[in-house]
């Protein structure tokens, strides 16, 4: 089954990033690994949506997910894109290549894929989506 991984994933991410020094500085607690129900202000962090697909091979079972990360201005909408714009790439600092180590399965490697920055809820807000790629050996 490749999906089993996804718990063991989202989980390594959070923690690693919650425990980031530089993020910290940037958006200090304001790290979700679900989008909060209100916005908090400033600029904050929110773990995104996931696509899985099977990469097991005949020596084992394995998975690639492919995950988004968003960095969003929050509900004060002040942080113009520039603040948006330090926070995610201070995420894909982090996360290219980091060595997670997962509660099920084995992280064989992570990387940064695109991103996309955009203007949203009637250009109030800013917004940017880091989606990255790790490959899970689940043998």
């Amino acid at each position: 089954m490749s999906f089993v991984g996804s718990v063991a994933l989202q989980g390594a991410v959070y923690q690693h990033l919650r425990a980031d020094a530089a993020l910290h500085d940037l958006v200090g607690d304001a790290i979700f690994d679900a989008m909060p129900v209100e916005a908090p202000t400033g600029v904050f962090v929110s773990l995104g949506p996931e696509d899985v697909r099977d990469a097991g091979d005949m020596t084992a079972a394995g998975s690639r997910h492919d995950f988004v990360v968003s960095v969003l201005s929050g509900a004060d909408r002040g942080a113009g894109f520039a603040a948006v714009k330090a926070a995610a790439a201070a995420v894909a600092e982090s996360l290219d290549q980091a060595p997670l180590a997962l509660s099920r399965g084995r992280l064989t490697a992570l990387w940064f894929l695109r991103a996309r920055a955009r203007r949203v809820e009637n250009g109030a807000a800013r917004r940017v989506d880091l989606t990255f790629r790790a490959r899970i050996d689940l043998g």
